[in-house]
């Protein structure tokens, strides 16, 4: 089909919050709308297919509160050019540069789905995996960074032995001189399995990628030719559209994603973690539960975990994985507030526990499990 010929193609839609004036909101949308895909005014858009079949159309302006508006912009899927980077840069691009707009929904068509991988399993294809069938995964973290991998691997052993699902590097794990990315895998791989033989529970290890996007894929090659079953990202360190080809490699793994470098962005956190880590390909993202040391409020990660386990035609349902400060006496509140699918990443609250760690760890594991068997939790 040439670009002549009629279009009754597929659109996205793009949600604002954007600061104005009543008086001026009408031309302030219209200018949004030209500024994402055009970017000069209608008067100098001479070609009428252009007018007709790229700009889109501000679909809705409704009041948001005093000096905002919600703005709903639809564009044909057309202009996306079926590529993960160009998605951002149309829905969120140039406007990302003006201080007034913030990015708060994006609605995509059920064609976006043969370009969009989503997760590789999921939640329930990571169920499988790790052998839970109905309760919340647990996971921890390995650090503090400036550990070699003798001492991480004895981390592993620990949680292992206690009976944690998840094992992962803490993000700021890296390829270091102290700490090679290589033989960290080796001997955390060598940990886990050397406790799945002593005590028949299998523990997850998830290796943290990080670097450029070539050492990344050498990276994940390594880790899938070791034995690792799950790997771990920061897609805003390392890039959105890595994160969809690593989803997207026929001999990849399922992704945990990190919310690093996520913040003030003026996206709203359900859409960026919930929507676009989803979408792109992770199969469980983590993110500060309200509390904790960061801000996100209980309405945030409300939002958050619903747009990760909505149901959706784009991509199976990922795992919210509620950290960042957690402690151990909030558990019950946490398998009440997100229910059983969820993972729950536990790190520093089990580390103060010093030569306790395996007891701490211990106790946690049984209060999950006694908590989850005394019936379903609400979400």
């Amino acid at each position: 089909m040439t670009r002549r010929e009629s279009l009754a193609e597929p659109c996205l839609r793009v949600t604002y919050i954007v600061q104005a004036l009543g008086a001026g909101i009408q031309a302030r949308a219209e200018a949004l709308l030209l500024e994402q895909t055009a970017e000069l005014p209608r008067s100098a858009i001479r070609d009428p297919w252009i007018s007709d079949h790229i700009l889109g159309s501000v679909e809705a302006i409704e009041p948001a509160g005093p000096g905002r508006f919600r703005v709903e912009i639809a564009q044909p899927l057309a202009t996306t050019a079926l590529d993960p980077a160009q998605l951002l840069n149309v829905v969120f691009g140039n406007c990302s540069l003006q201080p007034d707009v913030m990015l708060t929904d994006i609605q995509l068509p059920d064609e976006a789905s043969t370009w969009l991988p989503g997760p590789r399993l999921g939640i329930p294809g990571l169920r499988r995996l790790a052998g839970v069938a109905a309760r919340p995964l647990l996971a921890t973290a390995l650090k503090p960074m400036g550990l070699d991998p003798s001492q991480l691997a004895g981390l592993c052993r620990t949680f292992a032995r206690a009976g944690i699902d998840l094992v992962k590097d803490d993000h700021g794990l890296a390829d270091h001189a102290f700490c090679p990315f290589e033989a960290r895998v080796e001997a955390c791989v060598g940990a886990v399995e050397e406790m799945a033989a002593e005590t028949g529970h299998r523990t997850l290890y998830a290796p943290n990628l990080m670097g450029t996007p070539d050492r990344v894929l050498r990276q994940l090659e390594f880790a899938r030719a070791a034995g690792v079953s799950a790997v771990m990202i920061s897609p805003m360190t390392v890039g959105l559209p890595l994160l969809h080809q690593l989803a997207s490699e026929a001999e990849g793994l399922p992704i945990f994603a990190h919310p690093a470098l996520g913040g003030g962005l003026r996206i709203s956190e359900p859409i960026l973690f919930g929507k676009l880590f989803r979408w792109y390909g992770a199969d469980a993202v983590i993110f500060p539960h309200a509390g904790g040391r960061f801000s996100f409020s209980e309405e945030t990660c409300r939002g958050l975990a619903a747009a990760l386990r909505s149901p959706s035609a784009l991509a199976r349902p990922a795992f919210p994985v509620p950290a960042g400060g957690i402690r151990v006496d909030r558990v019950n509140d946490l398998l009440t507030f997100y229910g059983p699918d969820s993972i729950l990443l536990i790190g520093g609250s089990l580390y103060e526990a010093g030569d306790g760690l395996f007891d701490r760890t211990r106790a946690l594991v049984d209060e999950v499990a006694r908590a989850a068997s005394e019936g379903p939790q609400a979400a």
